[in-house]
């Protein structure tokens, strides 16, 4: 579990009611809804994948997930984490960056 010294590490991740808990290895905890990371799934049968002309195709046009809960997840590598959803999605790989960004920067990234 490591990556640049500039990347958050995630240190333990637990699952604790409808939140996701994560301690991160410098000490700062974050905890994220479930169904708000599943609205922010970063795979392509969420988001979709441009096309050569820059248009979105296959993106999910569901924003909200409610009452969508992570069953587990999975370590991948030692940069990401891939969570299980009940709703059957699994795709998404959600690096450490990208986690560190939705648990304290969610407003610098685009929609």
């Amino acid at each position: 579990m490591f990556a640049t010294m500039s990347t958050p590490v995630p240190q333990d991740i637990q699952l604790i009611g409808n939140e996701v808990a994560i301690l991160w290895q410098d000490g700062r905890e974050s905890f994220l809804a479930m169904d708000f990371l599943r609205a922010q799934s970063p795979s392509a049968a969420n988001k979709g994948e441009p096309d050569i002309f820059g248009r979105i195709h296959g993106a999910d046009t569901r924003t909200s997930f409610p009452g969508v809960r992570v069953d587990s997840f999975d370590w991948v590598g030692t940069y990401a984490i891939r969570f299980n959803f009940s709703d059957g999605h699994n795709t998404g790989l959600f690096s450490y960056k990208y986690l560190a960004q939705l648990s304290f920067n969610p407003e610098s990234l685009q929609s």
